[in-house]
């Protein structure tokens, strides 16, 4: 698929190692003992080690309380095949209007994720801090869309690890911002050869895009495989 959009700023940290996040001072629990509320755990940190290990282990934080962190595994979890992005007709359009920066700006795209003001946000302090570290690692990554004046107008973060994307979060506040964002990482990803994109939860706006829903024991056996020996 050629998908023509104005792109600039550098993709070496795809290709480049990230440091060595130390070892992980939590024992985590395996995925699969998740409450019907899809929680695994409470409490540990957000450590950059802490981190990668629960991805590594399908877990991922979200804050349960202003002091409590929670880990959550989804059954069903939600993906998007690396080669089953769905790009409409007026997506590819709006593709045009846009100019794509990666790594330029991870922790504006986080804080404009966290904007207190969108429905449902959770995403506060502690976790922009713990995981603009984990990005100046080499660990996370952001990709920006920017309008003509180079204006930040929509965006997605996420963690990378090996052939794993565990995508977090996006906004936007121009029409299809962050889809055209979401366009460019799924290209990202192709050409790195990445074979898991994690979306947590399926919602119907992902769906739109070509998310699926997959049993957890079956998303454990992709993680395990993507991670390779970080598993």
């Amino acid at each position: 698929m050629n998908r023509r959009h104005r792109s600039t700023g550098s993709t070496t940290t795809w290709d480049t190692v990230p440091a060595d996040p130390g070892p992980c001072r939590w024992h985590l629990p395996e995925a699969d003992v998740a409450d019907e509320d899809d929680l695994v755990a409470l409490g540990a940190d957000l450590e950059p080690s802490t981190l990668i290990t629960a991805y590594c282990h399908g877990l991922f934080p979200m804050p349960v309380s202003k002091r409590e962190i929670g880990w959550f595994s989804p059954n069903p979890r939600g993906i998007i095949p690396v080669d089953g992005l769905r790009v409409s007709r007026s997506l590819r359009q709006s593709m045009k209007r846009y100019t794509v920066t990666v790594d330029q700006s991870f922790r504006e795209v986080m804080t404009a994720c966290g904007n207190p003001d969108r429905p449902h946000g959770w995403i506060n302090g502690q976790f922009i801090d713990a995981y603009t570290h984990l990005h100046e690692l080499g660990w996370a990554h952001s990709v920006e869309c920017r309008g003509d004046d180079g204006e930040l107008v929509g965006g997605l973060y996420g963690v990378r690890i090996n052939r794993f994307f565990a995508g977090e979060s996006m906004f936007s506040t121009q029409r299809d911002a962050s889809k055209v964002a979401l366009v460019h990482l799924v290209d990202l990803l192709l050409a790195s050869g990445t074979e898991l994109l994690d979306v947590q939860w399926h919602t119907e706006h992902l769906d739109s895009l070509g998310a699926i829903a997959i049993p957890r024991h079956d998303y454990l056996q992709r993680l395990a495989h993507a991670v390779g020996t970080l598993r």
